[in-house]
């Protein structure tokens, strides 16, 4: 009889966790999360992002835009968020979340694991300026109302792991997060 074949050697991962990216709509939330994801996964790292418009789409299409709404769609998010990360996945969500205690309720579902609240500061000058689906010419027009930044509120995050510029480059950005995925321990040092 022949002995089973040596089980590979696998390298430790570091375990999972959550990125938590937040800001105003067209801050540029969705392209970070995509970018930060890329670059874990060139190096080897399972990554997982949830796009707020992907979860709205789908798991969330029977959600509208309300508070308590907004609230329900937090909760959906950081709930598969806490699923990914103990497979030690990183995962890795991009959604306005514009309510602190909602962010909050997110870091407290997703905890023990590590929790990486991302500030992506802009002005809503930027995001007029950015503006992809037209959500902000729509307000400015009066053919949309309830934009976060516009004309609903914006709860800024009072101490997120990291706030980053969003008129810097993304793959400055992308370099912050893995810095801050090594000082979490999650990622092995460069």
């Amino acid at each position: 009889m022949n002995p089973a074949p040596a089980e590979p050697e696998l390298q430790p991962t570091g375990g999972g966790g959550v990125v938590w990216i937040t800001g105003l709509p067209s801050a540029g939330k969705s392209t970070l999360a995509e970018a930060l994801a890329a670059a874990l996964r060139r190096a080897g790292r399972a990554a997982l992002v949830l796009d707020g418009d992907r979860l709205r789409a789908g798991l969330s299409r029977d959600l509208g835009f309300a508070h308590p709404a907004r609230t329900e769609q937090v909760r959906r998010a950081a709930e598969i968020a806490r699923i990914a990360a103990e497979q030690e996945q990183i995962a890795i969500a991009a959604l306005v979340s514009p309510i602190r205690a909602d962010r909050a309720t997110a870091r407290a579902i997703a905890a023990p694991l590590p929790f990486i609240e991302v500030w992506l500061d802009a002005t809503p000058a930027l995001c007029r300026s950015r503006d992809p689906k037209g959500l902000w010419a729509d307000a400015s027009a009066g053919r949309r109302s309830g934009l976060t930044g516009h004309d609903a509120p914006y709860e800024a995050p009072e101490r997120p792991e990291l706030r980053l510029d969003a008129a810097a480059p993304v793959a400055a950005h992308a370099e912050a997060l893995l810095a801050a995925l090594r000082k979490a321990g999650l990622i092995p040092a460069a």
